[in-house]
């Protein structure tokens, strides 16, 4: 009676009097109502006495904003049914509380929108999902950036190393050229703008360098790369690969954070069942996640054949991300025994408009996405200096993981030259016994080692034509290629050039040289200066022999 009798004095005007707003008036007019169905006999004593004595309802609390990224998603797909999720809630208000303190010092830069999705990599169940910053309608508040195509960076970089072990086309440290590099028009820079001459492959991937993922996806074949994505299920990769050309490692193409933390989640699974299943793979380890609770998913058939990358591969990957150096705050994470092992990497678009980094462990896969919804691009908007501290910051709310099990079944040890990091020579004079995957043993032998024929103080080369042979030294001698070899000496003070020819000597071995500006086919335009001049060209190359006198023939 208490309760009818508050709805039936409630006016029309119910902005007036209402649970909440003025209580008393409200307790008046409810009680005046309820003396008069008493006075009335419509209600008996105890029933009125009672029904005075119960308090009035209070404001009604708001319903709860925890994940309404993801309400809005449910409804689209599950419109009209009631649905349990698997967000694990108090996760969730955790990755929340973690969003909103770094939207609080972003926005003081102008970043105003962030994303994050937990995924656990064993059921490909969603964990959390924040689908967007705290922030206002003026920046796009309601925008899931979860599921929005955007740049990504180097953050395919990762699919193209593990595609390459994969194939057999390279070992993890395979020296792979860092040196100016102009393809047609294309001409791909490292994010410092330097280079190293030549670099070991898991270390390009590690610190993301832009000019050896350009030839190494050059190498592999832009084709055969853009194929290997599709299968992993990139669903904004809608066009051919010549649309992209070279430009679909370094950010040229488009993709979202779901599409991408479920290619990480696949292949962290990929080394999980190898383990559990004794050496064998599921046919539909790429599929899609759920946020369904009582959605089981289906890996489909138990296979000997690997479903895209073999478990070897994908653990070799793993071992050059997790040296992907990380953001200041965890840079000395090596020391304590406390810390994560994880598999990272982030990426950055042209033009900062996009930070990303995704990290994986054993058991569950981070992603993360910061910036602008209108495609604004922020000075400072890097995945390192963005994205990765948040990264962190949920993975340490996050049970700590083992780290992946060594598929052992998939990888044998062989000798690889320190030096080059190819499968050994008979020549190379340190040698290391590693893991690489199976389909490793296929490639060539050391190039770099060459046999050299020294005098006996070893100061010259020298052949038979201007030196007893028995008086010769012979040794084994790491030589790059004139272009490498001018760019790697500078950050490897331990290289030695090849010692000169004795002036007596005829040298059979012709002197080499590479240009390193311009190069073959470059068309150079020269604008003109404040006075009217033609500003001027350097050219510029390298040469085995530094004292060597160059003629150069200008047409």
């Amino acid at each position: 009676w208490a309760e009818s009798a508050t709805l039936a004095v409630l006016p029309n005007a119910p902005s007036l009097i209402y649970p909440g707003k003025n209580q008393e008036r409200l307790l008046k007019k409810r009680n005046r109502l309820l003396k008069k169905l008493f006075e009335e006999k419509t209600i008996d004593q105890l029933t009125y006495e009672l029904a005075i004595q119960e308090e009035l309802p209070h404001k009604p609390y708001q319903l709860p904003q925890i994940a309404p990224h993801l309400l809005q998603k449910v409804n689209k797909l599950q419109k009209g049914k009631r649905v349990e999720t698997s967000v694990n809630k108090a996760l969730q208000q955790r990755a929340n509380t973690i969003v909103k303190n770094h939207y609080n010092n972003l926005k003081q830069n102008k970043i105003f929108n962030i994303g994050v999705l937990i995924l656990d990599v064993k059921t490909r169940k969603v964990l959390a999902y924040v689908g967007n910053s705290p922030t206002d309608k003026a920046h796009q508040k309601d925008v899931d950036v979860i599921d929005k195509p955007r740049s990504t960076g180097s953050i395919l970089k990762p699919f193209l190393y593990a595609a390459m072990l994969d194939a057999g086309e390279i070992l993890p440290k395979t020296l792979v050229a860092d040196v100016p590099t102009q393809i047609a028009n294309y001409n791909p820079k490292n994010f410092n703008l330097e280079y190293d001459g030549a670099v070991p492959a898991s270390r390009a991937l590690s610190r993301s360098l832009n000019v050896p993922a350009v030839r190494m996806l050059q190498q592999f074949g832009l084709d055969r790369f853009h194929h290997y994505v599709k299968r992993i299920g990139l669903t904004d990769i809608k066009y051919g690969a010549n649309h992209y050309g070279l430009s679909l490692i370094l950010g040229g193409a488009e993709s979202n954070l779901w599409d991408l933390c479920k290619g990480y989640a696949a292949l962290s699974s990929t080394i999980n069942h190898y383990d559990e299943t004794q050496g064998k793979y599921y046919k539909n380890e790429f599929v899609n996640p759920t946020f369904l609770a009582n959605t089981t998913i289906n890996f489909g058939k138990v296979s000997t054949e690997k479903t895209i990358f073999d478990a070897g591969s994908v653990y070799l990957t793993y071992q050059s991300l997790k040296e992907v150096n990380r953001p200041e705050e965890e840079e000395n994470w090596k020391f304590f025994d406390s810390s994560k092992e994880i598999a990272w990497k982030t990426g950055t678009s042209f033009g900062f408009r996009d930070a990303w980094a995704i990290g994986s462990t054993k058991d569950y896969v981070v992603g993360v996405w910061v910036g602008n919804a209108d495609g604004e691009g922020r000075p400072g908007l890097v995945g390192l200096s963005t994205a990765a501290p948040i990264l962190f910051d949920v993975f340490n709310v996050l049970p700590k993981s083992k780290w992946f099990v060594k598929p052992f079944d998939e990888l044998e040890k062989i000798p690889v030259c320190r030096k080059s990091g190819y499968r050994a020579s008979e020549i190379c004079e340190t040698q290391d016994s590693v893991f690489v995957q199976r389909s490793g043993l296929q490639t060539k032998a050391c190039p770099f080692h060459l046999w050299v024929h020294l005098d006996e103080n070893e100061q010259h080369q020298v052949n038979s034509s201007c030196y007893p042979i028995n008086k010769m030294k012979h040794t084994s001698w790491f030589v790059l290629p004139p272009l490498l070899e001018f760019y790697y000496q500078r950050k490897n003070p331990n290289y030695q050039t090849l010692p000169s020819f004795k002036s007596d000597c005829n040298s059979s071995n012709k002197a080499v040289m590479d240009f390193i500006y311009p190069k073959k086919k470059v068309k150079v335009f020269l604008p003109k200066n404040f006075h009217e001049q033609t500003n001027q060209l350097v050219f510029k190359l390298a040469h085995t022999i530094s004292n060597m006198k160059v003629f150069w023939y200008l047409d």
